[in-house]
């Protein structure tokens, strides 16, 4: 069976962005291996397919295991959007589907 799983996360997308016109809520989904917990791809609903690429690629390769402070000052270094604590909150909700997931399978 598959070796991964997906993660969502959520969060409100702030006034005035071309995404915030589409969809009111930012999602994050996160694919990431269940041994190491390790990144392998990552995907945002942000209106350009360059912006989604780009925070794939922020994201990929980093182990959830290390919690998200690591993710999360990746993003504040590399992404200077308006949606830049929306990607946050959003990393922050998946992550507590990856807690719920290792909890549940002690």
């Amino acid at each position: 069976m598959n070796k991964t799983v997906m993660l969502a996360g959520h969060a409100k997308l702030p006034q005035g962005m071309a995404a915030s016109e589409l969809h009111q809520t930012l999602t994050v989904t996160i694919e990431a291996d269940k041994k190491y917990w390790v990144i392998i791809d990552a995907s945002c609903t942000l209106a350009t397919g360059h912006a989604q690429h780009f925070f794939g690629q922020l994201l990929k390769g980093y182990s959830l295991l290390e919690g998200t402070e690591p993710i999360i000052h990746r993003i504040e270094e590399h992404y200077y959007g308006k949606a830049q604590s929306a990607l946050i909150s959003a990393v922050k909700d998946a992550h507590k589907q990856y807690l719920y997931i290792t909890k549940q399978s002690k």
